[in-house]
């Protein structure tokens, strides 16, 4: 290759050959295919999953498992700060979720929103999130803005109790149920008669 042209040819070494396997003895790679003699890698499926120690107890079966974990619950909450706020929005506009993410601020699918007081604001913002921190929101305020918190979907402890009706074996509407041994051994009484 004397007139090498970058455009047209690739460099030494650039292009590599396809290792084929299994194509008879004199390919190289033939009969056992570059997985040697027998046992448990040669086979097909013959994978083990991760932490498998070959059928002893693994280690995170053996260790005892304590606690609790508050993964599945965790709430995550994108922040923004009232500095941010004041560069993207106008003086009377709404701050959401929608306009969060018209503005380019929110990327993503979050969960829940929280404002931050970090900055000084000088707009009327009518603010609608999920959580705020007290200084954001006195800043807000101040302004002349307002600001809205979704309240979470928590059952007070106290309104669970008030709610729960009382049970009572017998009312004046149903009597209470004779036990069943009583009306055999009235059964009994009137066949004897």
């Amino acid at each position: 290759m004397s007139d090498y042209n970058p455009v047209l040819s690739a460099p030494e070494g650039a292009n590599k050959k396809k290792r084929i396997i299994g194509r008879g003895s004199s390919s190289g790679r033939g009969t056992t295919a570059g997985r040697g003699n027998k046992g448990q890698q040669s086979r097909s499926g013959g994978k083990t999953y991760i932490g498998f120690e070959g059928g002893q107890m693994p280690l995170y079966r053996r260790i005892a498992h304590r606690g609790f974990s508050n993964y599945p619950y965790k709430k995550e909450y994108v922040c923004f700060n009232i500095s941010d706020l004041e560069a993207k929005y106008a003086d009377g506009e709404t701050v959401d979720r929608t306009s969060l993410y018209t503005k380019g601020l929110l990327k993503g699918n979050a969960a829940y929103i929280k404002v931050l007081g970090d900055g000084s604001i000088t707009k009327k913002l009518t603010v609608h999130v999920d959580k705020i921190s007290a200084s954001a929101k006195e800043k807000i305020e101040k302004a002349g803005g307002s600001v809205t918190v979704k309240e979470p979907a928590v059952v007070k402890e106290a309104e669970k109790t008030e709610t729960k009706p009382v049970k009572t074996t017998a009312t004046a509407e149903k009597p209470a149920k004779e036990p069943k041994t009583a009306k055999k051994t009235a059964k009994k009484a009137e066949e004897k008669k």
